[in-house]
């Protein structure tokens, strides 16, 4: 084999921009821990670089798994991942006021968060697999609302409204990525707005108090506006370059909840100002540039289908935690991905991360080019 060729093999492997990308992401985020814990690398910032380093082999191990091998575990994963669900309402852990986690003992498990990718990949092989001529069909449509709506509607039980939105929003993406007729997603957004009055009614308390509150963020400053308020103070006085490091007052004081959590933007914003803002949303911009070129590119169907449901995953996370941090959504506890202290959040996009690197390999050693 010519020397020449070795370098060039080693880079098809993997996508070692990406991987340096998420690599500087995550050592922010272990930054910020670490100044969270009031200059402390425990009990968050330790654990989420090594949580991270473990994923990140648990990534590339996917991202070798062949397509022919893979698309058959995808029923039996997500039939998996919906016992774990049934499991959270009989056995589950409750905390934050919800039931939401399975404890294994040396970690707890949220299997709301891997049926994201679950439901993704299944409809990606669903759709691979139904010709072409079925997409106008009644056949094309009853399957994938099966998929989603039951997991969505175990979710909704614990109840955790943000992440059944979430795995929703995945799975839609596959059907109007397939080719369904668009009077059909047009249809289903005009009946959602009829529904919103009946869907209001069905809230919990604290759920109508997070919508009220976004629409008037003074209607409970202390109360259920706490944590928005909060939030945008640290944002705002960052300024440009922040307060410097360590120097973070709404955090080290504990005026800002969570704010290793999902408010971990908060948390940065405030010292390292707007230049840590562009650097995060940089960051993110490189990768999901880089997931949708994937899915462009894949020479297979379930290859587009899949990459471009796990990149809208990814960017559901980013996008919702930043609307959220800004005041420009309602709080729904989402965290931001490579940032946010949290195992099963780390593992869903670890999990997206791999697949889409797999379909890029494959793509490259089909002759095309992934860029």
């Amino acid at each position: 084999m010519s020397r020449a060729l070795v370098p060039s093999l080693i880079a098809n492997l993997l996508p070692w921009r990406l991987i340096a990308v998420l690599i500087a992401l995550v050592g922010f985020g272990v930054i910020v821990l670490y100044s969270s814990a009031g200059g402390s690398m425990t009990p968050w910032a330790a654990m989420h670089g090594v949580r991270f380093s473990i994923l990140l082999v648990m990534a590339i191990g996917i991202s070798f798994l062949p397509e022919t091998w893979l698309r058959p575990l995808l029923i039996p994963a997500y039939i998996t991942v919906l016992i774990g669900l049934i499991g959270v309402e009989l056995l589950g852990f409750v905390g934050g006021g919800s039931q939401r986690w399975l404890d294994l003992g040396v970690m707890r498990l949220q299997p709301s968060e891997l049926m994201k990718p679950a439901v993704v990949l299944l409809l990606a092989h669903f759709y691979a697999m139904l010709p072409p001529g079925h997409l106008r069909s009644w056949q094309a449509l009853w399957p994938a609302l099966v998929v989603i709506g039951i997991p969505v509607s175990f979710v909704l039980l614990q109840p955790d409204l943000g992440t059944s939105v979430a795995i929703a929003v995945g799975g839609l993406t596959v059907m109007f990525l397939a080719g369904l007729p668009m009077r059909l997603f047009i249809g289903a957004g005009l009946a959602g707005l009829a529904a919103l009055p009946v869907f209001y009614s069905m809230l919990h308390d604290y759920q109508r108090n997070r919508v009220l509150v976004f629409l008037n963020p003074e209607l409970d400053p202390l109360g259920a506006g706490y944590h928005i308020s909060q939030s945008k103070i640290a944002i705002g006085s960052g300024g440009i370059f922040g307060k410097g490091f360590l120097n973070g007052s709404q955090s080290h004081l504990d005026y800002l909840p969570e704010g290793h959590t999902d408010f971990i933007f908060s948390t940065m914003a405030e010292e390292w100002g707007l230049i840590g803002g562009i650097f995060v949303i940089g960051a993110f911009v490189m990768i999901l540039r880089w997931g949708y070129r994937v899915a462009m590119r894949s020479p297979s169907r379930f290859g587009r289908l899949a990459a471009g449901g796990l990149t809208t995953t990814i960017f559901f996370y980013f996008a919702i935690n930043l609307l959220m941090v800004m005041g420009m959504a309602p709080a729904k506890g989402i965290p931001l991905p490579f940032m946010s202290h949290g195992g099963s959040s780390m593992l869903t996009v670890m999990i997206c991360i791999g697949f889409l690197i797999g379909i890029d390999r494959e793509t490259k050693a089909s002759g095309r080019s992934p860029y």
